[in-house]
Order: structure tokens, then C-alpha cells, then sequence
């Protein structure tokens, strides 16, 4: 088999590098590649009811925050075309089911770890995605590099029948868990309140670490100050040396 055969053999499964050859050929013209942005993350979800079933959820920011965001674009825009084509809502089991086939498509190469989180019309339902496919459907579930502080608060403090503030109360201890326990989390507490047909945003409802800006110029006193002053008198002994004068020390 000849070389230009062997390249027009078709590639059966496994994952594309053809972007990171042209990002390669990009770079050898003179493009400047951009630079990596890593960050932390804690995400978590739980299940509350009040008279009938809610969810809350915390928004999504994740380590890996370009995959998670161009899964989520891709999923979202094939759950618009399957609305447009059936007329009918979309259940969040096919959300998963679009996640979950995507990722294990990649076999963990789309480091994408996300919580799924909505209301359709046979209840709430909450579910963990991995990386590599595989998924969990929980009454609460955590993620990320903080998800163990986090599940940590929600082990001994969730508990079913909880109301919506209550539920808003419990997921921002949990958030504040992983961002003061994790050293990859931070900035502020975002919470999203999903209910059968709306969904509540709540921005910035906490920020544990505002940022701060050091004084500029410190004054500092020009002489020291006497804090304790404490005298000790010496005592005279007088030493007779044979052969010898006395000496004082």
C-alpha cells in the first residue's frame, strides 16, 4: 500500500488532532496563540419543593470553561432545532442524553464536568455529567475542584421538603464551602432558581472575597518607643587569689 493510500484510508473513531495541526501551521506563519486561562470551580445543584417540585441549581464555571461552553452551545442549539421540528418542549433526559453522547464521543478529551439541572413536564431532575460520559441523577449533586467541601454541607445538611429559601441558603453555604476550602475557587456566588417555566438568575448574590487594594504609602514613626524599662544592679565580688590581689569582677 502506498503512502497516498494510506491517507486515503478513512480514520474509524477515535479523536481529531486536525485543529491542532493548523493551530501548529498557524503559529509557524507568525500568529500569536492565545494563552491558556485556568481556573477553579465549585458547582452544585439541589432539589427543593414548594407545594409543587423546583430546582435550584448554581451556575456554571468550570476549570474547563471554553468546553463547557461550547458543549453547552451546541446541545442548547440541537434542542432548539428538536423544539422547531417536534413543537413540543424538550425533556431535560434529552439534554442529557445529547451531553452524555458528546462527551463519550471524545473518550474524556472535551474535559467538560458539568451539573444539568430543569423542570419539564414529568418533575424536577438534576444530573452530574463527567468528562468522560458517564452520569449520576442525585437530589443534590456537586462538581469540581471544590465539589468535596461542598458535599460535605450538603451531606449533613440537606434534607427533602426544603423550601425555596431555605434551598438558596443551603447551595450558597455550599458554594462558600468549596470556595474557602479549594484553592482553584473564588471570585462570587451565582444561583440560578429553575422552576416549571421561568428561571431566576441571581448574580453576585454573594461575594465571599472582594477584592481589595493595598494603602498606598505607609507613614511609619521616625523613633522607636520605650515599651519596658528594667534595671539590674550589679553585685561586687570580691575574689581572694593566693599569691595574689584581690580582683573585682
Amino acid at each position: 500500500m502506498t503512502a497516498k493510500a494510506t491517507m486515503d484510508v478513512p480514520q474509524k473513531g477515535g479523536f481529531s488532532f486536525d485543529l491542532c495541526r493548523r493551530n501548529e501551521m498557524l503559529v509557524n506563519k507568525g500568529l500569536r496563540s492565545p494563552s491558556f486561562l485556568k481556573t477553579g470551580t465549585t458547582i452544585v445543584g439541589l432539589i427543593f419543593q414548594v407545594r409543587s417540585p423546583f430546582l435550584i441549581s448554581r451556575s456554571c464555571t468550570s476549570y474547563s470553561l471554553p468546553h463547557n461552553c461550547y458543549s453547552l452551545d451546541m446541545v442548547s442549539s440541537q434542542l432548539k432545532l428538536h423544539r422547531f421540528h417536534t413543537g413540543r418542549e424538550s425533556r431535560v433526559v434529552t439534554a442529557l442524553t445529547l451531553l452524555k453522547t458528546h462527551l463519550f464521543s471524545y473518550q474524556g478529551h472535551v474535559s467538560a464536568a458539568l451539573v444539568l439541572g430543569g423542570v419539564d413536564v414529568t418533575g424536577p431532575h438534576l444530573h452530574t455529567i463527567y468528562p468522560h460520559g458517564s452520569t449520576d441523577t442525585l437530589p443534590y449533586a456537586t462538581m469540581g475542584s471544590g465539589s468535596l467541601a461542598a458535599m460535605a454541607i450538603f451531606e449533613s445538611k440537606y434534607r427533602e421538603g426544603m423550601n425555596r429559601d431555605e434551598g438558596i441558603k443551603l447551595v450558597a453555604e455550599a458554594i462558600l464551602s468549596g470556595v474557602f476550602n479549594d484553592l482553584g475557587s473564588g471570585s462570587n456566588v451565582d444561583i440560578c432558581v429553575i422552576t416549571k417555566g421561568n428561571t431566576e438568575y441571581l448574580r453576585n448574590h454573594l461575594s465571599p472575597n472582594p477584592r481589595t487594594y493595598p494603602q498606598k504609602g505607609y507613614s511609619f514613626p521616625k523613633k522607636t518607643e520605650v515599651l519596658l524599662t528594667k534595671i539590674t544592679p550589679l553585685r561586687e565580688i570580691v575574689q581572694v587569689i593566693e599569691g595574689g590581689d584581690a580582683m573585682e569582677e
